[in-house]
């Protein structure tokens, strides 16, 4: 996926990989990030620490993130510097080496963060709403992996993964910035074109039994903060339901972020901020809908004040969330909530390196039209098709509410 952009002399670098917590299991959890975090301990093309300074002495950035549906690896450089990034991507492609001692150090690392996330409520509670979500689609794990996980995954387990997911049939080369796509084109089929092609790639269990009643948890932990989350089962990202959730999520809690790299604008004129935070039931509200390729959820995350409890909060949402399944969306506030989300994503479309993500991004869910039809999607909603989504998936049935109850001991560990 190539895009010329002559603005700037940059060069945005990201190869995809279709593998992330949704290619796992129990017994691996988290092997998807830790074979990430391998990829950088370097190849003896290659060795370990190399790159970081040649990278960084060339004017470059460099770094990589998995996710549920994907791994990918990303780095924007100089334009006349960027042939390096191609050549260690073809050769960690094919030749990491996953020595025993670096898979030991990378383990106390990634129990490390797994640790530091458990000091964290929202990391608590949203696992555990994640895991009552699903009973069978591994979206019911966290990308880190649990922590018993961790501890047992071995050296054989992560090179297995690697030989299995990092193989051209399950990966997207994007480049976007100061290029000609002849040249471009020659230099990734003289670095890549060789490298043969992987096994079949193993099915995914996507059943996953239909919720039919709502389903209700609490979680203690560390801090001195209150927080409720709403989860509903939501629909895939290729659904034209996804399209017209976004704006019912921008009505409610206003505009949300799908890119990573982006950022988020005021949502001081949405439902929930007007009737939880403007009435001090609520210190904040937020809602998020993500890219997924199989039905994932829609959240509404609330920090509670402390002078309200949980059901308070839970009473209002209701009242919201009925008042527009029953009545029509007024077009003023229908208008304004579309003009957000198309805002927001035109403001997180625009530097070369967001162009570059979105090349990779919608090719690992649907494809590159995805993202060229996305504003025309959001300007299609009708108030008629906001009332129909809110009753068909904002319903009691369909959710899950997580409430998290600090023990009033900071940042401690239980």
């Amino acid at each position: 996926m190539l895009k010329e952009i002559h603005t700037a002399p940059l060069i945005s670098y990201w190869l995809w990989y279709r593998v992330g917590s949704r290619n796992e299991k129990a017994g691996i959890t988290g092997i998807s990030h830790w074979t990430e975090h391998m990829m950088f301990k370097g190849t003896d093309a290659f060795p370990n620490g190399v790159l970081d300074k040649t990278i960084s002495r060339d004017g470059g950035y460099w770094n990589a993130m998995t996710y549920m549906d994907w791994t990918t690896y990303f780095s924007t450089m100089p334009a006349d510097k960027g042939e390096l990034i191609l050549r260690v991507e073809a050769d960690r492609m094919q030749n990491g080496i996953f020595a025993s001692e670096d898979v030991d150090s990378e383990r106390s690392v990634i129990i490390a963060e797994r640790e530091g996330n458990e000091n964290s409520p929202m990391f608590r509670l949203d696992e555990a709403v994640q895991a009552a979500a699903y009973q069978k689609h591994a979206y019911q794990y966290e990308v880190i992996g649990s922590m018993e996980d961790l501890e047992r995954i071995n050296r054989e387990d992560l090179y297995t993964h690697y030989k299995t997911y990092y193989v051209p049939n399950n990966a997207v080369i994007c480049v976007a910035g100061d290029f000609e796509t002849e040249a471009m084109i020659k230099q990734i089929k003289d670095l890549f074109g060789s490298i043969p092609r992987g096994p079949e790639l193993p099915i995914v269990e996507q059943a996953e039994p239909k919720q039919k009643e709502e389903k209700r948890l609490t979680v203690k932990g560390p801090g001195e903060t209150p927080f409720l989350r709403a989860s509903y089962h939501a629909p895939e990202t290729t659904s034209e339901d996804f399209f017209i959730l976004t704006v019912l999520d921008s009505l409610l809690t206003g505009a949300s972020n799908l890119n990573l790299f982006g950022g988020g604008i005021s949502n001081k004129t949405s439902l929930l901020y007007k009737e939880l935070v403007q009435k001090e039931m609520a210190v904040s509200v937020a809602g998020g809908l993500q890219a997924t390729i199989d039905p994932f959820l829609y959240s509404i995350v609330m920090t509670i004040h402390p002078n309200h409890q949980p059901e308070d909060l839970i009473t209002v949402l209701d009242q919201q969330i009925e008042s527009v399944q029953n009545k029509l969306p007024e077009k003023s506030a229908l208008a304004r909530a579309v003009k957000q989300a198309r805002a927001l994503f035109a403001y997180g479309s625009e530097s070369i390196t967001n162009q570059a993500f979105w090349l990779g991004f919608s090719e690992m869910f649907d494809d590159y039209d995805w993202f060229t039809s996305y504003l025309d999607q959001l300007a299609a909603v009708t108030p008629q098709d906001v009332q129909r989504i809110a009753r068909k998936y904002l319903r009691p049935e369909n959710r899950i509410l997580g409430i998290y109850l600090p023990d009033g001991n900071g940042g401690a560990q239980e």
